[in-house]
């Protein structure tokens, strides 16, 4: 059911797609001044959450796909709660959390192996194919490159290992520093703080626009990596300074 949603989604928005590439390329075309570094969220921008889709799918055949979307959607909306009721828990333990209600809402049986075969495989999620070739292009710009995440900092550390970008990056920022997630203002201060940048030097990447109006709220420029060419921004009011198709779409904008 899922899927067909999404590619009813897509149907309905291919007419307004146009619109939204045309306006991403004229902005793709107007360099951002004074950029020194980049800070990544992770989940769903460099790191593919949907690539334990086949594990859910072996594990549970036929209920992979609903596992894996209603196992996504859980942990974003528990990340939220926690952070309204002032009750954090680390990313781990929200995600762990969220799998174990997935799987009970569906009616599977989530045994102690499996729930422990599903977590490992978020230590080694998929990234984007576009991550390494822009991570690289960036830095052979000499721009300071960090990942700003929800995560707990032994998932991405094991993410980024595994993906093989590890060496990329300067520095991994977790909202452990600070004990709330995002859209909090302070997950984003972290960044300037952590980075020693400015407002105006730092740019926030993310394929979430949720997470890029939060970013811009609190004062950063923003980038958003429109993966779905037929996603609409969030209604925040809070839109994206550069909208672009890929990380690899970045380099190209920094000036200088």
């Amino acid at each position: 059911m899922e899927t067909g949603r999404r590619a009813f989604i897509g149907s309905l928005g291919a007419g307004a797609a146009g619109a939204g590439v045309a306006r991403a390329a004229v902005l793709q075309r107007t360099p951002v001044e004074g950029i020194e570094a980049f800070a990544f969220d992770a989940y769903g921008t460099l790191f593919d959450v949907f690539s334990v889709t086949a594990l859910c799918d072996e594990l549970f055949p036929g209920q992979g796909d609903a596992l894996a979307q209603r196992w996504r959607a859980k942990q974003l909306q528990y990340s939220l709660l926690r952070s309204l009721m002032g009750r954090h828990r680390d990313f781990w333990l929200v995600t762990e959390d969220a799998l174990v209600y997935a799987a009970r809402s569906l009616g599977l049986d989530l045994t102690a192996r499996r729930r422990e075969r599903l977590m490992e495989a978020y230590l080694s999620l998929a990234a984007f194919p576009d991550v390494r070739p822009g991570l690289e292009a960036l830095r052979s710009r000499g721009l300071r490159l960090a990942i700003l995440s929800n995560g707990e900092p032994r998932m991405l550390e094991a993410a980024a290992r595994s993906a093989g970008i590890d060496h990329l990056l300067d520095t991994i920022i977790s909202v452990e520093e600070v004990k709330i997630f995002k859209v909090s203002p302070r997950v984003y201060n972290l960044g300037l703080e952590r980075l020693g940048v400015g407002r105006s030097a730092l740019g926030f990447v993310s394929s979430n626009s949720w997470d890029v109006n939060g970013a811009a709220s609190a004062g950063l420029i923003t980038f958003w990596i429109q993966r779905a060419a037929a996603e609409p921004p969030e209604e925040l009011g809070f839109a994206a300074n550069r909208v672009v198709a890929a990380i690899t779409d970045l380099a190209p904008l920094v000036a200088g």
